[in-house]
């Protein structure tokens, strides 16, 4: 073997090494917002720059995790209810949100049936059930994982980020957070930087679920806020380490003690969704090997209405790296003979989404 092939294979070994390290550090600001940038990650659909309100159709990838009535979680850009699964979306997955403010998408009253918030001297975490057809997951979607790794260690979606100001009343980033969403169960768990933050929220667990990966208050019917003790970290026990794929699975660790818990009346968001509102999707993948090039249109299909429509601005994405454009289209009207039993609907071409996969 000579030199220059050793040292090619030791470039290649440091350069998958570094692929799979997540340092990059980056402050919000609520009072501006827009002093993130645009995009965190090489390959990523949505942005980081979200601005402020909320948009229906938000490409926005950064989650916020500050209490019970204000979180965030991760679903699908779109869907058509086939090929949104949270296993097909991982890398392209946009936030939704109980609160406006963040330049995102809402999670729509009623969704979330449960939830239960826990801060701990190490994480925040909230476990629940709800259904998650709301914001696209397709019904009996069992789901997956979501964490700021992936294989490639550009992130679950890639460029995600995750915010929180419970500490200390302070926004600080979350370097290590797991988000285990399907179509009707929910946990995410964000971990304080500090020395056990990775294995406090490890990522490498994708199909064992949240209440193995996160014990906790799964109940129904009710949302509270408590405070509890750090809980043992997912997969060790003892000096072992478990593996997906081991002969056999451990049980889960039991939930951490909680107490000063405190209820809310309810989850808000005043986003209702309309029962007329629908979302489809195409998804083409294009080329082979090394390159491949995935190409999503997606179009949405508005509620009822007997008012016109305002100006709605359409972005369209083009090849990956390019620029996105801003367009603005309206419609308006009612149609029909009679107004008050027609549905009068418009289509929003949210554009041609263009990203490329490495297969590695």
């Amino acid at each position: 073997m000579t030199l220059t092939t050793v040292l090619l294979i030791t470039l290649s070994l440091l350069s998958g090494t570094q692929a799979q390290k997540y340092s990059a550090t980056y402050t919000y600001d609520p009072v501006n917002p827009t002093s993130l940038p645009k995009t965190s990650e090489k390959g990523q659909l949505g942005t980081n720059r979200c601005g402020s309100g909320s948009s229906p159709s938000s490409l926005c990838q950064n989650l916020f995790v500050n209490s019970i009535t204000d979180f965030c979680l991760y679903g699908p850009p779109y869907s058509n209810g086939k090929n949104a699964t949270i296993g097909e979306t991982e890398r392209y997955e946009v936030a939704y949100c109980l609160k406006s403010g963040y330049g995102t998408r809402l999670i729509p009253d009623g969704t979330i049936k449960g939830a239960h918030w826990i801060q701990t001297p190490d994480y925040v975490q909230i476990t629940g059930w709800g259904d998650f057809t709301t914001i696209g997951v397709p019904k009996g979607d069992e789901g997956g994982e979501l964490d700021p790794h992936g294989a490639d260690g550009n992130g679950n979606p890639i460029g995600g980020l995750v915010f929180g100001n419970s500490f200390n009343g302070k926004y600080i980033q979350y370097h290590e957070w797991t988000n285990y969403m399907s179509a009707t169960e929910f946990c995410i768990r964000a971990c304080k930087p500090g020395k056990n933050a990775k294995k406090l929220c490890e990522h490498i667990y994708d199909v064992m679920g949240c209440q193995w990966v996160m014990p906790g208050n799964y109940d129904l019917g009710y949302f509270d806020s408590c405070l509890g003790d750090t809980g043992l970290p997912m997969g060790i026990y003892g000096t072992s380490t478990f593996h997906q794929g081991d002969g056999r699975t451990p049980s889960a660790h039991p939930a951490p003690k909680s107490s000063s818990c405190t209820r809310v009346a309810s989850l808000t968001s005043h986003a209702p969704l309309p029962s007329g509102l629908s979302v489809s999707s195409t998804v083409t993948v294009v080329g082979t090997g090394k390159s491949k090039y995935t190409s999503l249109i997606a179009s949405v299909i508005s509620l009822p209405t007997t008012t016109p429509t305002p100006a709605h601005n359409v972005t369209s994405f083009g090849a990956a790296g390019a620029a996105p454009t801003t367009s603005t289209s309206s419609s308006s009207g009612a149609v029909g003979r009679n107004a008050d039993s027609m549905w009068a609907c418009f289509g929003v071409v949210l554009g041609s989404l263009v990203g490329a996969i490495l297969v590695l």
